[in-house]
């Protein structure tokens, strides 16, 4: 059994690897412990616990920020957990942490009383509307699709502060959602399974910037892809990508395993679970766990049984079975080893987020309220950073 310090050991070993490989943001650490753009700031954060992340708050911190931070429900790290509780942050949550105490770990967030917000999925906002606080935030920043959907359906027009999306940054959408996100659950689909991909047929559900990746990453290494979309332009673009492009009931005995990524809930659900082949895999890439409906094949089940960390297999009506890979969470980030997205796209990524946050910290009262793009100038700045990066490796 792991002590304490021997998590807090892995911990810091495992961020000392990805803090150099992270040049982009050991720039903005630099800059922001000259200019402390944060001092007398409490940033309070609800984003995956893991290492790379770890090296955001670094910086943050440098700038002169208080952490106050929880990690989102399935992806928490124990052992980075231990590293930034070392360095002196607030830091709540665990890896085995149930729905109910990650929603307490967000209002233990809340509850600290911060006044930037550094969201992922919508939940900080939510919590501080839903409790009549939002006034006491200047801003913040959220990192995903399914959050920046929240905050302009259902949180719409109740938002006092700006909220800068990082999601809708063209940078994300390249750089850490198509290829990121797409190397990623390729990478962890095999490491979880350790099943082979030329030759067997995957369905993508959702082809927006993650489906584009992971059809991509699925077809390079041979696999025989089909995609579901329910956007006419974006299945226009499937086609025309050469993917086959029909309808989930229309896959469901065609496909081996099924990959959803549309930020959206209820996806696949009892009618899908009815027609689905024998033996398919079942896996989630969107951040919310809702995806798949996996209440509902649990209730429809005759049977299961945990064959592996991170493998579960579903007995179904008729004789027939699924396998369900990390319990329909994000299967980059609950699977078994989670890495998540490689480091230079989340070093771009971050300081997407970093600059952002900066914004928000100098200059909340020049935006508007509410959800919106980061700002062109940053995207720019940003893109000419990652080009000379990348050509200095060459």
């Amino acid at each position: 059994m792991h002590t304490t310090n021997d998590l807090a050991a892995r911990g810091a070993g495992r961020v000392e690897w990805i803090r150099s490989r992270m040049p982009l943001l050991a720039r903005a650490g630099t800059d922001f412990a000259v200019h402390r753009p944060f001092a007398g700031r409490r940033i309070g954060m609800s984003l995956h616990l893991e290492p790379k992340t770890a090296v955001l708050l670094e910086v943050l911190a440098a700038g002169g920020a208080e952490i106050v931070a929880t990690g989102n429900h399935g992806s928490t790290q124990d052992d980075v957990v231990a590293f930034l509780r070392a360095q002196g942050m607030t830091v709540f949550g665990s890896r085995d942490d149930s729905l109910d105490q990650h929603e307490r770990n967000v209002q233990s967030v809340l509850d600290a009383a911060p006044d930037i917000l550094l969201d992922n999925g919508g939940d900080l906002a939510a919590g501080l509307i839903a409790a009549g606080r939002a006034d006491s935030v200047i801003g913040g920043t959220e990192e995903t699709t399914s959050g920046g959907d929240r905050l302009r359906a259902e949180l719409a027009g109740r938002v006092p502060f700006p909220v800068i999306v990082i999601n809708d940054s063209p940078l994300k959408a390249i750089g850490e959602n198509k290829h990121a996100v797409g190397q990623s659950v390729v990478e962890s689909f095999q490491r979880i399974t350790n099943l082979r991909i030329p030759g067997r047929r995957f369905v993508v559900v959702g082809y927006g910037w993650c489906g584009r990746g992971i059809a991509q990453y699925l077809r390079a290494l041979g696999g025989k892809v089909a995609v579901v979309e329910v956007d006419e332009l974006k299945a226009f673009e499937a086609a025309m990508d050469g993917y086959r492009v029909a309808g989930l009931l229309e896959l469901a005995e065609w496909g081996e395993v099924f990959l959803t990524a549309t930020g959206r809930p209820g996806i696949l659900t009892d009618e899908f679970f009815d027609a689905v082949a024998d033996g398919a895999v079942l896996a989630n890439s969107g951040h919310f766990p809702w995806e798949i409906d996996v209440p509902a094949l649990r209730d429809a089940a005759t049977g299961s049984a945990v064959l592996d960390d991170g493998i579960e297999r579903i007995d179904l009506p008729g004789g027939r079975h699924v396998i369900l890979l990390a319990d329909g969470r994000m299967v980059n980030l609950a699977g078994r080893e989670p890495k998540g997205n490689s480091l230079e796209s989340m070093d771009l990524g971050f300081l997407l987020q970093s600059l952002s946050l900066e914004r928000i910290a100098l200059a909340a009262d020049t935006l508007a309220p509410g959800a919106q793009p980061v700002p062109e100038d940053l995207d720019r700045e940003i893109a000419r950073r990652m080009v000379r990066a990348m050509a200095a490796e060459r």
